[in-house]
């Protein structure tokens, strides 16, 4: 299970400290879906960070009992003087996934190529995010998240993606922020929304999107 414990982050800014996340509190099992809404500048991705564990929280306590993912389609982390499959045997060694089957798993989704032996950094934005989200497929995870629809190279590739993670892979949890209400009731048992740095959690999807609309979204 995840566990966010009375966690908030507060930005230092000119004009003083700024509490993006004000005392929030989740538990996310295993197998569960959660949408986050909000409106932009809310804080969901800061909170997708603190979650993935690439930000501390300012205060408060994150509890990972399950292997949770990196943002997918994010490919921020890499190396960029490494080849993108040298990238892979790094990231695979880090979470003690087995490389033997990645690599050809890579390969085979990424779709791009002799690339895949080049340097990230000479890679456009669609091959970084082809790479990430490959690469986020090839070491599994207990929780998925996933910071807006994930759509990553044409509707083609997108559909490959789509089938990827929530067909075969529809047991796993899952922390989901999007604006889209279709995408959130497709794939989320429940939802919650940040307001001024509070998070309401509700049971049905389409109670928090009354609430959102009502509060969060003017």
């Amino acid at each position: 299970m995840i566990m966010l414990d009375n966690v908030s982050k507060v930005y230092p800014t000119r004009s003083g400290p700024r509490t993006v996340l004000d005392g929030i509190n989740l538990r996310v099992a295993k197998g569960e879906k959660i949408g986050i809404l909000g409106r932009n500048g809310a804080g969901k991705s800061t909170l997708i960070r603190m979650i993935s564990g690439a930000e501390l929280p300012t205060s408060g306590h994150i509890h990972r009992g399950i292997s949770i993912s990196w943002p997918l389609a994010f490919g921020g982390a890499f190396q960029g003087s490494l080849t993108g499959l040298d990238n892979l045997r790094f990231i695979c060694r880090i979470y003690g996934a087995d490389i033997k089957p990645a690599i050809p798993f890579v390969e085979e989704f990424s779709e791009l190529g002799a690339y895949l032996r080049e340097p990230v950094k000479k890679y456009s934005s669609g091959m970084r995010a082809r790479l990430a989200f490959a690469i986020s497929m090839a070491v599994e995870f207990d929780c998925f998240l996933i910071d807006e629809i994930v759509s990553v190279g044409d509707s083609r590739f997108h559909e490959k993606c789509r089938v990827e993670l929530f067909e075969k892979r529809k047991d796993r949890a899952m922390i989901l922020v999007s604006h889209d209400a279709n995408y959130v009731r497709e794939h989320c048992d429940h939802a919650a929304v940040l307001v001024a740095g509070k998070l309401h959690s509700f049971d049905q999807v389409d109670e928090a999107f009354a609430f959102y609309h009502a509060h969060a979204a003017s």
